[in-house]
């Protein structure tokens, strides 16, 4: 991976950073660069409630706040920012407006790559919304000063439409940091990630190579 001044990571949702680029971010803590994580977010509107449950949806906000910032002490992220819009409404959001609040923020920390879903091919409408405030963002800077956008895709046309992923970051030294980031998200993933650990010590293939490898799509202005 290259050298980066400051990195971004700007998603909808507690545990969006997960299971994507948990890896990714804590290679770059790591070695010293530091990361923002802006998330936009409660996740409020989850559906899972733990298992067995624990949360209940009045409770359930303030739990998966907890378990975005033990995410963020794992992964070595000192910049957490939680922006305080609404799960399941950012499509409803003003986009103008959400884009001026990532553009206080990359002004802010001047970063030189920001981390982001690709609008359209990230399945989940808030998703998508959050990934398209952050290419309006950075589309309305001066072309000179952009910073690049690796966006995650993982819809079932993606690389049909975009091509393969043109960045695959092997993060297999911090394997163990990405199952401990999943596994802290433990309102929502306490079943998958027992899972994921079986498979992984099963040595499955399929899932060696998905967890291992982080796939990214620069963003093209």
């Amino acid at each position: 991976m290259e050298k980066e001044r400051h990195v971004l990571v700007v998603f909808p949702h507690p545990d969006d950073e997960a299971f994507g680029v948990s890896g990714t971010i804590a290679s770059y803590t790591d070695s010293g660069t530091p990361v923002t994580y802006a998330c936009l977010t409660l996740g409020e509107m989850g559906r899972n409630m733990g298992n067995p449950p624990f949360a209940t949806r009045e409770s359930l906000p303030d739990i998966r706040k907890k378990e975005l910032q033990d995410a963020a002490n794992i992964l070595g992220i000192k910049d957490l920012r939680m922006l305080g819009y609404r799960d399941k409404t950012l499509e409803f959001e003003n986009e103008e407006v959400v884009a001026a609040h990532i553009s206080s923020i990359i002004k802010d920390v001047n970063p030189s790559l920001i981390i982001t879903f690709y609008p359209g091919y990230a399945v989940h409408p808030d998703h998508d919304a959050s990934g398209a405030a952050v290419i309006r963002a950075v589309r309305d800077m001066p072309a000179e000063n952009r910073p690049k956008v690796h966006c995650v895709a993982f819809s079932h046309n993606c690389e049909e439409d975009l091509g393969p992923a043109d960045v695959v970051n092997n993060i297999s030294a911090f394997a163990d940091r990405k199952l401990a980031t999943i596994k802290a998200h433990v309102s929502q993933t306490q079943i998958v990630s027992s899972q994921i650990a079986i498979n992984l010590e099963n040595q499955d293939p399929e899932v060696v190579a998905r967890f291992h490898n982080e796939r990214f799509w620069t963003y093209k202005f």
